[in-house]
């Protein structure tokens, strides 16, 4: 079967495109970016990339062929200025566009659950996705999920921040909405279990895990399965902006992805039916079975997807594909050299740099441009990295994104997410004499952005030259 899958390189895409391949169907990847994939070469000999942005203007040139079926996986949470709804609408809209012009038999939309009158913004913007697609010439299946707990999904991410880091809480009071949560595991079982199924076509279905808990419950839940003591006291009344900084502050989320978040917590989602789970007779498992898969993934480093390399991530909704070729022209530089004795151990260093293992040099001072960066709205250090030694091209780190990595050619090349006067690089290079070359660039934005370099110039000095040391190996 030739699918077409959205989304190949958000949370779930890049989750349903291995289970895909292994059925032995042919795939065909929709992103904007295909340098944003952020997969292995391996796979990617085995799939073909589409380039295309649902929100530009239809060009139908260069689409794919005999499509059989294709999943509806775009997703935002995470835009401000222009309504996320308007542009879920619009995306839906040149999405159906295409699938007439393709002649596909069969869209399988990922959604969320909706059993309330009252809607939050997240979910009234599915919901309207939802019936745009319906009005799509082809044959639909909705699924709609709740929350989805597995290794690096937000949710789980989030759940997992709050009770390891606050073994004491003061929660509002939406920590007692009831929801249900889905194991990541499940929610493959029914992507794939849909695909040309007659008896699924132009209907929508709830899926869910067994468990109806409240948030609260759910925390406990986490922490009596990690072992870790948890004390929650709930205050009758605490604003949904106080909530979104309390989530912002102490998780890994972005602010604006906690208010989205806030808004929809107040919601109940509890799934209606069970009937797609009696059609392709799946058996969910327990919320607690979903944690301790999850950190089985994690203990093993196979952590697929995470949330936090999508954009929704990111300080901006900006194609990070204009910022891959490094400016020359009115750029500050700290370009650094130095010969490696052992350009492998050097070039393992460059590829395992920052999440838990750091910076190499001057953590503290790391740890502190992330603190100020948080204050100031930005992400911090907070995301870490997916891998400790393995990273692709579009992944976030720390407060950094991966525009370029390539341990053949032996270059990573980083751009700033951090909130800055100006925009910034960090590329590590190793040329064919073995020589390490550090080079940050800063293309500063007025007289505000060169004097933030200039004050910084001094610590600079201590940071860039150790950590170029410590990468080549040299105490």
């Amino acid at each position: 079967m030739k699918i077409l899958l959205t989304g190949a390189n958000g949370y779930v895409g890049k989750r349903l495109l291995p289970e895909l391949l292994n059925l032995g169907h042919e795939i065909v990847c929709c992103v904007r970016n295909k340098n944003r994939l952020g997969i292995d070469e391996a796979t990617l000999a085995k799939i073909t990339i589409w380039e295309v942005d649902f929100l530009d203007e239809i060009d139908l040139k260069n689409i794919p062929k005999n499509i059989d079926a294709a999943y509806y996986l775009i997703h935002s949470m995470r835009s401000k200025g222009e309504s996320f709804e308007k542009l879920e609408s619009q995306s839906a809209q040149n999405f159906n566009t295409y699938m007439d012009a393709i002649g596909i038999k069969q869209v399988v939309f990922l959604s969320g659950i909706i059993n309330d009158s009252k809607l939050s913004k997240h979910l009234q913007s599915r919901s309207n996705v939802e019936q745009i697609l319906y009005d799509g010439n082809f044959n639909l299946t909705v699924l709609r999920a709740g929350i989805i707990v597995g290794s690096g999904s937000s949710s789980f991410e989030i759940i997992r921040d709050l009770c390891e880091k606050l073994p004491v809480m003061i929660t509002p009071k939406w920590v007692l909405t009831k929801t249900q949560p889905i194991a990541i595991r499940d929610v493959m079982q029914y992507l794939i279990g849909v695909l040309l199924r007659k008896d699924c076509y132009n209907d929508s279905f709830d899926i869910a895990g067994p468990d109806v808990l409240t948030y609260k419950e759910m925390l406990l839940l986490y922490s009596k399965t990690r072992g870790v003591k948890l004390w929650i006291w709930t205050l009758p009344v605490m604003t949904p902006k106080l909530s979104s900084y309390w989530l912002y502050f102490v998780t890994s989320t972005t602010y604006q992805l906690a208010v989205n978040l806030v808004d929809s917590m107040r919601i109940e989602v509890i799934a209606k039916d069970q009937r797609l789970q009696k059609i392709l007779n799946i058996k969910p498992i327990s919320y607690v079975e979903a944690i301790k898969q999850a950190f089985k993934k994690i203990e093993q480093n196979l952590v697929i997807s995470s949330w936090k390399d999508s954009l929704s991530s990111s300080r901006s909704s900006d194609d990070l594909s204009g910022y891959i070729q490094v400016p020359v022209f009115g750029c500050l530089k700290d370009a650094q050299s130095i010969k490696v004795e052992h350009p492998e151990l050097a070039l393992d260093n460059i590829f395992s740099i920052g999440g838990q293992k750091g910076w190499y040099y001057g953590n503290w001072m790391w740890q502190i441009r992330g603190e100020m960066d948080k204050l100031f709205g930005g992400v911090g250090l907070r995301r870490g990295r997916t891998h400790p030694s393995i990273i692709y091209s579009g992944d976030s780190l720390d407060f950094w994104r991966v525009l370029f990595a390539s341990r053949t050619e032996k270059r990573l090349l980083l751009f700033a997410e951090m909130k800055l006067p100006g925009e910034a690089w960090l590329e590590f290079r190793i040329d064919d004499e073995n020589v390490l070359h550090q080079i940050a660039t800063f293309r500063p934005k007025g007289l505000f952005g060169r004097l933030y370099w200039y004050s910084l110039v001094p610590f600079h000095y201590f940071i860039f030259g150790g950590m170029i040391r410590k990468i080549a190996g040299i105490k």
